[in-house]
């Protein structure tokens, strides 16, 4: 009986001896290593599929994974929300697997690309959230409740960009999305840098979330202009303030990325309820992951009350007027 159940005991040895080299064999997961002009770059599998030296670190599912992405939009799916069944984590990392070649959630040590995963989807939390007050669970704890703009005012057609994004016949050019996009033109460069046909069918980012987490994370890692840093850059420690950006208060941080996405619309008017909310989320993520808020930086950097912003639309249309 003994000699038994000590072979089944080696069998079971065996089993799980020959699984963990399948697991590492996978090509799926398999990190794959070369030099290339002296630096070490790295594939791995279809989530780092490009060589790169991003590739080498660790990447998103590494350290964020299913249960705190449920644990983050944990309202989401409620019968109140507005997008019940559209977002989920899958979505998310197909996404986001084209870009952590770039270095998206995959820049600097393990605390900074969390930080970064925070910070991004504090953004999209904010601006998808049907939260309130008194809302069950908190208010932070409903983001992803919207994937489009429930009434639209308007068609969001510019023909001044007619000749480069032209509004398509029937096209609704609202907001939608991760990061809403609205206006033809938005829509247009979206999808030239996803390549998906937005301009033409705007109707994908609200019919397919890997598309619009995409095109959410495109504009996280791209900036408007060349002069500008991206979301990405400014948030991770790639941009360089020049002397302008210092006199305008402008400096590294999550305070940047604001002033990037939405400009004087939520930054240079004080510590007003818009910068809060998207404080908040991120701040609230943050503890969740198990970073801690402390490591969001001092109240400059968070925060872009002060700072002028680097798109002013006042300012152009003063000019322009």
């Amino acid at each position: 009986m003994k000699m038994k159940m000590k072979a089944k005991g080696i069998l079971v040895i065996l089993a799980l001896m020959v699984l963990a080299v399948a697991v590492e064999c996978d090509p799926d997961t398999v990190t794959k290593v070369k030099t290339v002009r002296g630096k070490k770059v790295c594939t791995k599998g279809w989530e780092c599929n490009q060589w790169s030296q991003f590739c080498c670190n660790e990447t998103i599912t590494d350290y964020f994974q299913v249960y705190q992405f449920e644990e983050w939009f944990s309202k989401r799916n409620t019968p109140v929300a507005h997008a019940v069944g559209f977002w989920d984590y899958q979505s998310f990392i197909l996404a986001a697997a084209q870009y952590e070649p770039l270095g998206f959630g995959t820049t600097g040590n393990k605390t900074e690309k969390m930080k970064e995963i925070a910070a991004f989807l504090g953004h999209v939390g904010s601006q998808t959230s049907c939260g309130y007050g008194v809302a069950t669970g908190g208010p932070l704890a409903w983001g992803l409740c919207f994937n489009r703009e429930m009434s639209p005012s308007q068609s969001y057609c510019d023909d001044f960009y007619k000749y480069t994004y032209p509004c398509a016949p029937g096209a609704e050019y609202y907001g939608r999305g991760a990061l809403p996009i609205y206006w033809n033109y938005n829509y247009g460069a979206a999808g030239d840098g996803i390549k998906a046909d937005l301009l033409n069918h705007p109707e994908y980012v609200e019919q397919n979330a890997t598309i619009a987490f995409q095109a959410a994370i495109w504009r996280w890692m791209t900036p408007i202009k060349k002069s500008q840093p991206s979301a990405h850059d400014a948030f991770v420690g790639n941009w360089k303030p020049t002397k302008n950006d210092t006199l305008s208060k402008r400096v590294p941080g999550f305070g940047a990325t604001m002033n990037i996405l939405y400009g004087e619309r939520t930054c240079g008017q004080g510590d007003i309820d818009p910068m809060n909310t998207i404080i908040s989320h991120y701040l609230y993520y943050l503890d969740l992951l198990g970073v801690g808020r402390e490591q969001a930086g001092a109240s400059e950097v968070l925060s872009c009350a002060e700072q002028v912003a680097f798109n002013p639309v006042t300012a152009a249309k003063t000019a322009t007027s």
